[in-house]
C-alpha cells in the first residue's frame, strides 16, 4: 500500500529473484497518481489505478527492457479479458457505476488494466513525444487536488486534443470510458518470447514434449504465467504431476506463479498439492492471491469442505476485508 514517501509492501513481493519488483514500481508511481493527483471518489478509481499501472509498466520497461514490459502487458491484457467474461456489463465500465455496490467488493482489474489500456491507446495515437509531456503537465496542473473524469477530459481536450486534432474522436473516448468490454481499436501487445512459450505448451499438452524437456530454465515470471494460463480449463492430474516433478511448482516462493498454479491444480483434481495450498492460504492474506483459490475450491463439495477447514485455521490472521471476501465465496 502506497503512502507518501513510505510504501507498505506485502511480503509476497519477495520471491528471492527480484522478479516481482513491478509492485514496488506500482507503489512508487502512486506518489504521483493517487497521492499527488487523487480521484475524487471510487467512481473515478481509474484516475488512480489506471495511471499508476501505466506508469508502472513504463518503469518496468526502463529498468528491465521492452521485452519484459511487453510480456507484462500481454499477460495482464489476457487476464483482464478473462476476468471480464464473468462480469456484468456495468462492472466493465471504466467510469464505474457503483449504485448499490460496495466499492471495495466491486474492485476488479478494470480500473487498473483497462485504465492502463486506455492510456496506452492515447499514447499509440499521439506518440510518446507528445503524450509524455502531456502527462507531466497533467500531474503539475492537478497537483494536490482530487479530480473527476470530467475534469481530466476537460484538461485533455484543451491541452492535447485541441493541439492535435483528428487523432482521437470523442466517440472513441466515450467507448473506452462508458462502454463495457475492450474497444476494437485497443492496441494489441505481442511478445515473441511468448510465441516460444505457447509452442512449448502446445507440444506438452499434445504429448510430444516431456515436462522435463520444456525449455524453461531461463524463463522469467511472466513466461511461467503465460504457460500456466495456456493450460486447459481442466488439465489432467498426470499432466500436473509431470510438471510438478520437473519444475517443482508446488511450494514455489513466487506468489504470482503459486496462486495460478494452485488454481490449476484444483481444476485438475491434483490433490497432492493440497498441503501446499493449505500452507499458502494460511500464510498469505493478500486477496489477489488467495480469493481465486478459494473460488476454485468452492466449486466442488469436497473442495469447499477443505477450504472451510483451512479458512477456520487462517482467518485469525486475515484482515477483516479478506475475511469478508472469503466468507462470501464460501457462503459462511
Amino acid at each position: 500500500m502506497e503512502n507518501p514517501r513510505l510504501t507498505f509492501a506485502t511480503p509476497t513481493v519477495i520471491a528471492g529473484d527480484k522478479s516481482l519488483v513491478g509492485l514496488i514500481a506500482h507503489e512508487l508511481a502512486h506518489s504521483w497518481s493517487g497521492n499527488l493527483v487523487t480521484n475524487a471518489n471510487a467512481q473515478h478509481m481509474w484516475l488512480n489505478e489506471g495511471f499508476t499501472t501505466y506508469v508502472e509498466n513504463r518503469i518496468v520497461e526502463a529498468v528491465y527492457g521492452k521485452d519484459v514490459a511487453t510480456m507484462q502487458l500481454v499477460v495482464d491484457d489476457q487476464e483482464l479479458r478473462s476476468e471480464m467474461q464473468g462480469m456484468k456489463p456495468r462492472e466493465q465500465l471504466l467510469v464505474t457505476d457503483l449504485a448499490g455496490i460496495d466499492p471495495d467488493e466491486g474492485l476488479s482489474g478494470v480500473p487498473y488494466d483497462k485504465g492502463r489500456w486506455f492510456l496506452r491507446f492515447l499514447e499509440s495515437r499521439y506518440g510518446r513525444d507528445v503524450f509524455d509531456p502531456f502527462l507531466r503537465s497533467y500531474f503539475d496542473h492537478f497537483a494536490f487536488r482530487s479530480i473527476t473524469t470530467r475534469e481530466f477530459l476537460e484538461y485533455y481536450s484543451a491541452h492535447l486534443e485541441a493541439q492535435h486534432c483528428g487523432k482521437v474522436s470523442s466517440a472513441e473516448i466515450d467507448e473506452w470510458l462508458h462502454q463495457p468490454g475492450i474497444p476494437a481499436n485497443a492496441p494489441v501487445a505481442h511478445s515473441d518470447r511468448f510465441d516460444a512459450v505457447d509452442k512449448a505448451a502446445a507440444a506438452f499438452l499434445a504429448g510430444t514434449l516431456a515436462a522435463k524437456d520444456i525449455p524453461a530454465k531461463q524463463w522469467v515470471t511472466y513466461e511461467w504465467l503465460r504457460f500456466i494460463n495456456a493450460l486447459p480449463e481442466k488439465p489432467t492430474p498426470a499432466q500436473m504431476k509431470a510438471l510438478d516433478k520437473a519444475w517443482h511448482l508446488t511450494g514455489t516462493g513466487n506468489g504470482e506463479i503459486a496462486f495460478r498454479w494452485y488454481v490449476a491444480t484444483v481444476r485438475a483434481g491434483y490433490t497432492e498439492a493440497r498441503p501446499a495450498i493449505a500452507a499458502f492460504i494460511e500464510r498469505i492474506g493478500r486477496r489477489k492471491l488467495i480469493i481465486p483459490i478459494y473460488e476454485e475450491l468452492a466449486k466442488s463439495e469436497d473442495g469447499k469442505r477443505f477450504a472451510i477447514g483451512v479458512y477456520e485455521k487462517a482467518k485469525a490472521g486475515y484482515h477483516p476485508l479478506t475475511r469478508g471476501s472469503v466468507e462470501k465465496v464460501l457462503g459462511l
